[in-house]
């Protein structure tokens, strides 16, 4: 099992979430309502008046063997409208209860 933290412009809550089910992913958390700037380029979003963009995040644990193409089908996503920005990262899950 992989954990996935996608980190994005809440633009794009609905699309995750729609990959997410016709993956059949099903266990992830959500926030809402986190702030940050990517490392490379894209504008910050802060949520105030400078940057009133927001960002939201999920973490999702994931199969091994659908992470290759849930990040496809992110970097896909991202690739359509870059400014917006998306990311995920990839940690190995070594328990669980």
């Amino acid at each position: 099992m992989k954990s996935v933290f996608i980190t994005y412009n809440q633009a794009f809550k609905d699309e995750l979430i729609t990959i997410l089910d016709r993956m059949s992913i099903r266990g992830f958390t959500m926030w809402e309502t986190v702030q940050g700037r990517g490392s490379v380029k894209g504008e910050p979003h802060y949520g105030d008046h400078a940057w009133p963009t927001l960002n939201s995040a999920i973490l999702a644990v994931v199969p091994d063997e659908k992470v290759d193409e849930l990040l496809k089908k992110i970097h896909a996503l991202d690739l359509e409208k870059e400014m917006q920005g998306i990311h995920a990262f990839v940690w190995n899950i070594e328990k669980t209860v």
